[in-house]
């Protein structure tokens, strides 16, 4: 098996996700804004499969020793640089979730509730216990557990899957649909930091973080068999968590409508 056959077997997920009904059903500023409030939760947890893998693949405790593969540190190195410290559209530096709350506020879209749960994180020092405390949707609660269940298990080769077949491989494909229904459906609305968001991952995660991430699931399986049938079932899975919060989304929009 390899990144071949891994994409082959799970293109009918991509497929689904990729022809989400979801994408035609942002219409509006306030769509818009129910989009952004709850996919700001797979901005953040995307931040902490990039730091497991970075944890997993170097060395970040001293005394400091050299990690088994020099390749998957810099690959993932490379990846965190940007990530964690990209230019905004003004030339700060900050990371996409960073950049992402900035956009959401720039839109108007409330940032209270992600900022409450993330305080109580910090506080519970338990990110399951704050997960199922939390009032966020059931589909967003199970792909927030599906995250972190993945990081906890604390295999390398599975982290990367869920990084890299349910997020990086992915993104520039989806970000650029989405993209292109916000400049359709909402051209008089300044969606500028919004756009550069989009239009950066497309840029990085298309050209740069996506090969770099494909590379690094080869590195980490190798010729195991079992690596890579285990990749291929954590990668159906974040597909399908991921089309779960897709349809959180879609029904909140669709109540919305509902109600007016």
């Amino acid at each position: 098996m390899n990144i071949t056959t891994i994409n082959t077997n799970i293109q009918s997920h991509k497929n689904e996700l990729l022809s989400h009904p979801l994408y035609a059903k942002v219409q509006t500023i306030d769509d818009l804004r129910i989009f952004l409030e709850n996919h700001v939760y797979a901005v953040w947890d995307f931040m902490s499969l990039l730091k497991a893998l970075q944890s997993k693949l170097t060395c970040t405790t001293t005394p400091w020793f050299a990690t088994a593969n020099p390749e998957t540190r810099y690959l993932i190195n490379e990846i965190v640089l940007a990530e964690e410290t990209d230019l905004t559209l003004d030339g700060r530096r900050q990371s996409h979730f960073e950049m992402y709350l900035e956009a959401m506020k720039a839109c108007g879209a409330a940032t209270e509730n992600i900022e409450r749960f993330l305080k109580n994180v910090a506080e519970t020092k338990n990110i399951f216990v704050s997960i199922k405390k939390s009032n966020l949707p059931i589909e967003i609660k199970a792909f927030l557990d599906f995250t972190f269940q993945t990081i906890e298990q604390g295999k390398a080769h599975e982290i990367a899957a869920a990084f890299t077949f349910g997020r990086e491989d992915l993104i520039p494909s989806m970000f650029t649909a989405i993209l292109k229904n916000f400049q359709a459906n909402l051209p008089h609305v300044d969606l500028s930091k919004l756009i550069y968001y989009f239009e950066r991952h497309i840029e990085l995660d298309a050209d740069d973080h996506g090969p770099k991430a494909l590379q690094m699931v080869t590195e980490l399986c190798e010729n195991d068999p079992l690596k890579w049938k285990e990749v291929e079932i954590v990668s159906i899975a974040a597909l399908e968590k991921r089309i779960g919060l897709w349809n959180a989304i879609e029904t909140q929009i669709i109540l919305k409508e509902e109600l007016v």
